[in-house]
């Protein structure tokens, strides 16, 4: 199988499903995504993933969760390893680095759910994206809050990502996340998603609109 060019990783089905239908809904041409299982999969893909020949543009997308600091650090350590400095802190806008051609190494790019500054996930990024003044969000917030804590199974300090899949489950039609985007339950106007939309364009080489 040939080596693509571009190349996109990321944790998880769920964050390549929501990247996806992100892309689609604003005609930004498709690139190859390579799905990881977690994190530490993900940072043992880089070094091979920015040292293949063949590649121009690798793209990395991981949480945060509540260490942003070390899985920066963890991130920029394989990619010093590859012979590519990332910055020493998240960039907010994302970051990318253009490696000098003659070097043979990619243009990098580097995004951390949610926004590059917070501690989080996907869901943190995602709960950006419903729609302002929900009635329902409130209602979704209060049902996993009010579950006593002996009969909660989602792990701590999940909570809102139950809390954004109980709003999911109260659309018409419920939806896992990327087909939330798809079917428009999820908004894709607002500013961390078109932040994000941004730093896709700008490290996989397509214009701003």
């Amino acid at each position: 199988m040939a080596t693509p060019e571009k190349l996109l990783l990321v944790e998880g089905k769920t964050d390549d499903s929501v990247v996806y239908h992100i892309r689609e809904r604003l005609s930004i041409p498709q690139f190859p995504v390579l799905v990881k299982s977690n994190i530490d999969q993900l940072l043992g893909a880089i070094y091979d993933a920015a040292k293949n020949e063949e590649r121009t543009v690798l793209g990395i997308m991981l949480d945060a969760n509540d260490h942003p600091d070390g899985r920066w650090q963890a991130v920029g350590y394989r990619l010093r390893k590859a012979g590519i400095a990332l910055p020493s802190f998240p960039q907010p806008k994302g970051a990318v680095i253009n490696s000098d051609p003659s070097t043979g190494l990619p243009r990098v790019g580097v995004w951390m759910m949610p926004n590059n500054q917070s501690a989080g996930e996907l869901e943190n990024f995602l709960k950006e994206m419903l729609p302002p003044n929900d009635p329902v969000w409130p209602l979704a917030q209060e049902y996993i809050n009010g579950i006593p804590p002996d009969h909660r199974e989602f792990q701590e300090g999940k909570t809102l990502r139950a809390q954004v899949h109980a709003w999911l489950a109260a659309r018409k039609e419920p939806r896992q996340p990327g087909l939330a985007v798809k079917a428009r339950d999820l908004e894709i106007g607002g500013p961390l998603c078109v932040r994000f939309t941004a730093w896709l364009r700008d490290l996989f080489g397509e214009p701003h609109s």
